[in-house]
């Protein structure tokens, strides 16, 4: 039903906006039994489920990414290391098929198998968004975009790396282990030849075997620590394989010519961390892989409303869930994105979501009742890879690389300088001020130092941003609130995300709102007649 709306002039009327969005919706253009986003292990098993279990099934996965979105670290931190053979879609959508297990069995399933393509955004009927009929996903192929009506979705959306800040990480080179792998095993399109490694857990040694699998040389494996976080059988393994991990040890700084890193400098650090000057040394290499620490991709989920809660033991937001259930109704999320899950779990998470949309369940948790407050566990792997990479880089590594924000322009809530915009008496804040009116939230300092704001979408600086925020406050980092998500939770061109289309009832009238000399006007004192676009409004 449309607002109504009372007419100042007449005591005794009401109106009827007839271009309120409350009585329209957005087009359709087409509907879903079943979705899954996600073509990894457990989203190939929910879609093989739901196709034996006779439901109309979708699965969609942005592999092969645009070569532009690539360039961008979207999803993944790719580092500007993939060969031109990204450039040839038909060749890359050939290649991920044939390097995706068990893409070709679900694909023989009957189901609807579409790679290339993503959801930016997930939305769900709600008081505030009445435009929105039922469960709707946003997706787009790189040259249209749509809107689908879905009975259900399963997020099966995985992790992506955490990019931690050095002096010279803004350049091609730096990327993340997720990103590496993707590159060596499923595009088959990686320029690195000579790589370091940091990180020591079972990412790092894994990524490590993996990369030497491929050809790769090993230039180094650095560790800040003591000792080597990952398993005795990936450490031996690595052994065996004459590769030795170097302990007590970061990066310090990357050197770089016209194709990105050339070298870099590590620094060994004594028994409580600090870098011991003098003991600089070089290694030469064209990439650097961040290997240290993943996080859930949650940004579909949490921009369409999710719960979602810090868990202090990952030190990792993760969505709210029973049984894989989310608060939004007739949403479930399966796998990695849900947190810690292994390969067999996820694979029976997969099998109860089938089995809970076919039985007519109950899809949903009720929002709100899932929170706790969260825990002071010691220090994470990655708190340990923060604070070294801090102390030997000190205040003026860049935190933001999009828009280019230091440490400290950051901790003193300052713009970038590039605005030239520091002086009055909003520069006169920092941190420290801002904490004298209670807990400061990410997107507060997002919106006063722009970092975040890049073509990125925080992907390179979201945590490490949080975790410079929580520790100059003092804070545990779950008790800083999450920075929001909001659609597209993908870059898109305005001219392909705004080619949704509009029923006729939305693309009518409205201009009425936003023509010059009427903008101030109640709509029912605009004169339909007098069209703003023909300039005699």
């Amino acid at each position: 039903m449309s607002e109504i709306f009372p007419n100042p002039n007449e005591k005794h009327m009401s109106v009827v906006d007839e271009h309120s969005m409350n009585a329209m919706a957005f087009e359709i253009a087409e509907t879903i039994g079943l979705l899954v986003i996600g073509a990894g292990r457990t989203g190939i098993a929910v879609s093989l489920e739901g196709a034996r279990a006779g439901l109309q099934v979708v699965l969609v996965d942005e592999n092969p990414v645009e070569p532009s979105l690539m360039g961008t670290d979207v999803p993944l931190a790719f580092g500007q290391r993939m060969t031109a053979a990204v450039q040839n879609r038909g060749k890359m959508v050939e290649q991920v098929f044939l390097n995706s297990p068990w893409l070709s069995e679900a694909f023989e399933a009957g189901v609807d198998v579409r790679l290339a393509l993503s959801a930016w955004g997930l939305f769900s009927y709600s008081e505030e968004s009445r435009g929105i009929p039922g469960l709707v996903v946003g997706l787009e192929d790189g040259e249209k975009s749509w809107l689908a009506r879905c009975d259900h979705v399963v997020v099966a959306s995985g992790r992506r790396d955490v990019m931690l800040g050095f002096d010279g990480w803004d350049q091609p080179g730096i990327m993340g282990a997720h990103a590496l792998r993707c590159l060596l095993r499923k595009y088959q399109a990686s320029s690195s030849r000579r790589i370091v490694i940091l990180g020591s857990g079972d990412l790092a040694l894994s990524t490590t075997l993996e990369a030497l699998d491929h050809g790769v040389e090993i230039m180094a494996v650095l560790e800040p620590g003591s000792e080597v976080e990952g398993t005795d059988a990936l450490r031996a393994e690595l052994a065996a394989r004459g590769v030795e991990v170097a302990t007590q040890r970061v990066i310090k700084s990357a050197d770089g010519g016209a194709d990105g890193v050339t070298a870099i400098t590590l620094i060994s650090l004594d028994s409580k961390g600090r870098p011991v000057s003098g003991t600089e040394a070089k290694i030469e290499c064209d990439t650097v892989c961040l290997a240290v620490a993943t996080t859930p991709n949650i940004e579909l989920l949490a921009a369409a409303g999710c719960d979602v809660r810090f868990d202090d033991r990952l030190g990792v937001w993760e969505p709210v869930l029973v049984d894989g259930v989310t608060t939004i109704d007739r949403v479930q999320a399966v796998g990695s994105c849900c947190g810690s899950v292994d390969a067999e779990g996820a694979v029976d998470h997969a099998r109860s979501a089938v089995t809970r949309i076919v039985s007519g369940a109950d899809v949903s948790v009720p929002s709100g009742q899932m929170y706790s407050p969260p825990a002071n566990h010691g220090s994470t792997y990655l708190d340990r890879w923060t604070d070294a990479l801090f102390k030997t880089g000190g205040l003026d590594v860049l935190a933001c690389r999009c828009e280019t924000v230091t440490r400290r322009e950051l901790l003193d809530v300052s713009p970038p300088a590039y605005l030239n915009a520091r002086t009055g008496k909003s520069c006169q804040r920092n941190l420290q001020t801002l904490l004298r009116d209670g807990m400061p939230h990410p997107d507060q300092i997002k919106r006063l130092t722009r970092s975040g704001m890049g073509e990125c979408q925080g992907r390179r600086c979201r945590e490490q941003t949080a975790m410079l925020i929580a520790r100059a406050a003092g804070l545990p980092l779950g008790r800083l609130p999450l920075a929001s998500y909001r659609a597209p939770v993908r870059p898109l061109p305005l001219g392909l995300f705004g080619n949704v289309a509009e029923t006729p009832e939305m693309a009518h009238g409205w201009d009425s709102w936003f023509g010059i000399p009427t903008q101030f006007l109640p709509f029912w004192e605009v004169d339909s007649d007098k069209s703003e676009r023909s300039g005699k409004g």
